[in-house]
């Protein structure tokens, strides 16, 4: 972790998972690295205002648990000791797309079922560790300070203070959804990065529920939305023996019931049966509690002709992604890996280094995940040739996928980031997705033993 070449001050701006990872990457390149957050940061592992989904269902794909135990050497051992579950996604998951099953074998692909407030709770204790790292909470980001060509610091408010002005070599902008990273470039005299928007006009109701050992033989369940079904649901196993299950429903005439009886009924439309017989006899441990979800925004730093050195923007401050899909903390941990090997590069021209490499991590999620929202026609976006085509090619690996778990675990490995896209183009996968594509009904979503699936695997 520690070098003996650390110099400069680094300052971060936002102190959720992005900006943590960030400092974690920073405390090997300088010698004093400083996170400002606005909230009051709790010392303990609870929800906290200024993190709104943090209630709902989280969890670390299989990428993002590698590179978070990197980081953290242990961290899967320390949060499984406090009741996290670590799972191979596809044994250990029922994975439901456009009604095709994928069928249950080991992948080898590990993640981890985990709450956003304990991970966040552990990784803050790790970084606050790092002895030249500090935190300060209850500290808002006004804007930025500039030199010529480089930002050379950053403005402050302590509450109930006075502003304050810090010196850095580097800021990064880690403030999330709500950033003005692109207000406090113009107010330089920079050119705002152009967004790419889209609204994936979900509404999601999640809700916890008391978990049994022995109850269910999966750690997680999901059932995606599709076309034809504009309603889902999932369900994540997290420490305090508690199922963190969300529902969601795509367009103004399919959002979750927030009531009790209408929120288990909801359930019942589900293509697979296993999440409303779950919630028939588990005990709710609260309200169910509903969520919007916000805009997906992508600012496109990497194509900007200028830029100021000495700034950089990290996780949602750069791209904020439709939440349903679990991404956005793999994406920040990879953007993290990205910021680490540009500065033992050095740091020249380290904003234009970073944003280059940050736009190829961001390019598979955000086409997944935009392409996938796309699908529904009440989702208002560009739909280009490129996306009408992967659309398709899509929805029939998911056919194929129910009849060959190689397809099923292709189709994960990318999904968690494990595997570039072309991987899903690969002569073998190609051949059972035309194959499988001449039946496009949904394959039999009832459960399929284990051990079966396990003899399935050799096909």
């Amino acid at each position: 972790m520690a070098t003996t070449n650390q110099t400069g001050q680094a300052i971060i701006l936002g102190g959720s998972i992005g900006g943590l990872l960030a400092a974690r990457v920073l405390s090997e390149s300088y010698a004093k690295v400083t996170v400002f957050d606005r909230d009051e940061l709790p010392a303990e592992a609870v929800d906290r205002k200024a993190v709104p989904q943090s209630g709902h269902s989280h969890g670390l794909l299989a990428r993002g648990r590698q590179i978070l135990e990197e980081f953290f050497p242990g961290l899967t051992a320390d949060l499984t000791t406090q009741g996290a579950v670590t799972i191979d996604v596809q044994r250990d998951v029922i994975w439901v797309n456009d009604g095709h099953r994928i069928p249950r074998v080991a992948s080898g692909l590990e993640g981890l079922c985990v709450s956003r407030r304990a991970l966040e709770a552990y990784v803050r204790d790790r970084v606050r560790a790092l002895p030249n790292v500090e935190i300060r909470d209850r500290c808002e980001a006004l804007g930025l300070l500039a030199d010529g060509g480089a930002v050379v610091g950053a403005r402050v408010l302590p509450r109930g203070g006075r502003e304050e002005r810090h010196d850095a070599d580097l800021v990064v902008d880690a403030t999330g959804r709500g950033n003005r990273g692109r207000t406090w470039l113009a107010e330089l005299g920079y050119q705002p990065p152009v967004e790419d928007r889209v609204d994936p006009r979900t509404v999601y109701v999640s809700r916890d529920y008391r978990r049994t050992p022995g109850e269910a033989d999966f750690a997680a369940f999901v059932s995606s939305p599709s076309p034809n079904a504009p309603y889902g649901g999932v369900a994540i196993s997290a420490e305090g023996d508690r199922w963190m299950v969300t529902l969601l429903g795509v367009g103004p005439n399919h959002a979750p019931p927030t009531d009790p009886e209408g929120y288990l009924a909801f359930t019942a439309r589900l293509p697979a049966p296993e999440l409303h017989a779950l919630l028939s006899r588990a005990e709710p441990l609260g309200p169910p509690k509903r969520m919007r979800l916000p805009t997906s925004v992508r600012r496109r730093y990497e194509h900007l002709t200028r830029l100021p050195e000495g700034f950089i923007a990290v996780a949602d401050a750069l791209c904020s992604f439709n939440p349903a899909y679990g991404q956005g903390m793999t994406v920040a941990a990879a953007e993290a890996v990205v910021l680490r090997d540009c500065l033992r590069q050095g740091r020249r021209e380290l904003p234009r280094r970073f944003f280059g490499g940050a736009s190829k991590v961001v390019d598979v999620p955000w086409d997944m995940a935009v392409g996938a929202d796309l699908r529904h026609p009440t989702v208002v976006g560009p739909r280009s040739r490129r996306t009408r085509f992967l659309n398709g090619y899509v929805t029939r690996l998911h056919a194929a996928a129910a009849r060959h778990p190689v397809v099923g675990q292709r189709f994960l490995s990318v999904a968690n980031l494990m595997t570039p896209p072309p991987g899903l183009f690969a002569p073998g996968i190609v051949a059972r997705v035309l194959w499988s594509g001449r039946r496009t009904a949904p394959h039999p979503v009832h459960a399929e033993p284990v051990a079966r699936v396990e003899e399935l695997a050799t096909r």
